[in-house]
């Protein structure tokens, strides 16, 4: 089973390109989505956040906004919630291909932003990110609710999409068309499948 590490900065069109996999019908791991499911009233991630964070966590529900604002004032909180969340979002990766193993799925995609900030990159045989022009991203992010000063801040906190772009084995441009990403990513679909057995994931270069 071939291993696609699939990343990028925030409002780069990552969730975009999953949903190109998913419609080839190739299982995706969302490590974003896992994050919230773990996140929700009294779920399994609440005990350990409130341990850490008693102030954000209120009748055994979070409130984000507060965690938000906790993490991009202090980068040791942020460290220190991002190895929490690590371990259970682990655990749940780990659930995930075991199931598509006994499927026999022949290629799956982890999804995680943090693919490289976490050395994920060495459990994927291919690594790709997506990636768009700073207006681009700013553009997208803002139609979220988010304010400049924000973005800025979760910007600056995430590896550069230039860093991201030298450490993947190939990048997936989302700023031209929505056509043209399409098939750049059924391109790399073609070309991973006919890869046996799984490419060999290089270095980034120094």
């Amino acid at each position: 089973m071939k291993i696609i590490g699939l990343t990028g900065g925030i409002g780069m069109g990552k969730s975009t390109a999953a949903a190109v996999f998913r419609r080839h019908k190739i299982p995706v791991f969302d490590a974003d989505a896992t994050v919230r499911a773990l996140q929700v009233r009294h779920g399994v991630a609440i005990p350990p956040i409130a341990a850490a964070f008693p102030d954000v966590v209120h009748d055994g529900a979070l409130d984000r906004a507060a965690l938000r604002a906790c993490i991009l004032a202090d980068p040791d909180a942020k460290r220190h919630l991002e190895a929490i969340m690590h371990r259970l979002v682990r655990a749940k990766e780990r659930q995930f291909l075991a199931r598509a193993r006994r499927r026999r799925v022949p290629m799956v995609v982890l999804d995680i932003p943090l693919l490289f900030e976490t050395g994920a990159e060495r459990r994927v045989d291919v690594a790709l990110t997506v990636s768009a022009p700073k207006s681009v991203q700013r553009a997208r992010v803002r139609r979220r609710g988010l304010k400049d000063p924000e973005i800025a801040t979760i910007v600056a906190l995430q590896m550069s999409d230039r860093e991201k772009r030298r450490h993947a084995d190939a990048v997936i441009p989302t700023g031209l068309s929505r056509n043209h990403m399409v098939r750049t990513v059924e391109r790399l679909i073609r070309a991973i499948a006919r890869s046996s057995p799984a490419p060999a994931r290089r270095r980034p270069r120094r």
